[in-house]
C-alpha cells in the first residue's frame, strides 16, 4: 500500500479484484468489506492482521466506489466534487467549490474510474459515447465527458444527496419557496393531487419535491 491518502498498490488492487470476481461472495458489484479482507490477505501477507483492516476501506473504494475521491463524498458537509482533469479535483462543502490535493494518477487512471462509475450506474462510457449521465447505486449524481470533447481530459461531477430533506420553513427562509405558499404546499399534499415541478436548472426543484414528498 502507498501513503498517498486515497492510493493503493495497482498490483495488490489488481490482484484483489481477479480474487473477488473468482469468488462468489465478491462477484456482486458491492462485495462485503470481509470479502474484500479475505482478498487481501491472501493476496498479500505482508500487510498482517491491522495492515488489512487499515486497507479494506482503500481497496473497497477502489473495487465498488470512486476511489480516490470516496473519502470526499464519504466527508460529511460535502456537496459535490468535481475533476478538471487528472490535476485539478475541487470539492464544495456548501461554501463554494475549492481546489484540494487528492492523487489520481494520470489520465488513463482518471478515465478509468469514469468508465467504471459510468458501469455501476449501468451505462456506458467510450469512444462512440463519450459522456453520461446517471445516477450511482448511493444516489450520487454522475456527470462524465471524455476527451476529445473535453479537451483537457477526462472530466467528473458527483453531486452528493442531501441526507437529510430540507422542511417547508427552512425553504422559505433561504427564499427557494414564498413563505405565503406554505399553507396552500401543505393543503396540496395533504389533499394528494396531482402537481409539476419545473423551473430552470439548478433553481431547486429537485430540492422543492423531495420537501413535497417528505410531508
Amino acid at each position: 500500500m502507498t501513503r498517498r491518502r486515497g492510493a493503493v498498490d495497482a498490483v495488490l488492487l489488481e490482484e484483489v479484484r481477479a480474487r473477488l470476481a473468482a469468488d462468489r461472495a465478491g462477484v456482486g458489484s458491492h462485495p462485503l468489506p470481509s470479502a474484500v479482507a479475505a482478498a487481501l490477505t491472501e493476496a498479500t501477507a505482508a500487510l498482517g492482521a491491522r495492515g488489512v483492516l487499515d486497507a479494506v476501506g482503500v481497496v473497497t473504494a477502489h473495487v465498488t466506489g470512486a476511489g480516490p475521491l470516496q473519502p470526499l463524498l464519504d466527508e460529511p458537509g460535502v456537496t459535490d466534487v468535481l475533476v478538471n482533469g487528472p490535476g485539478s479535483v475541487w470539492v464544495d462543502r456548501g461554501d463554494g467549490p475549492r481546489r484540494v490535493d487528492v492523487h489520481l494518477g494520470d489520465e488513463a487512471a482518471l478515465r478509468a474510474l469514469a468508465v467504471r462509475l459510468a458501469a455501476v450506474a449501468g451505462r456506458r462510457l467510450d469512444d462512440a459515447s463519450p459522456y453520461v449521465d446517471a445516477r450511482l447505486p448511493d444516489g450520487v449524481r454522475l456527470h462524465a465527458v471524455l476527451p476529445p470533447v473535453s479537451p483537457e481530459g477526462t472530466v467528473l461531477s458527483l453531486r452528493v444527496p442531501r441526507r437529510r430533506a430540507f422542511l417547508l420553513e427552512e425553504l422559505a427562509d433561504t427564499g427557494t419557496v414564498p413563505p405565503v405558499w406554505l399553507p396552500l404546499l401543505r393543503r396540496l399534499v395533504a389533499a394528494r393531487l396531482s402537481f409539476l415541478v419545473s423551473g430552470g436548472t439548478g433553481c431547486g426543484k429537485t430540492t422543492v419535491l423531495s420537501t413535497l414528498l417528505g410531508l
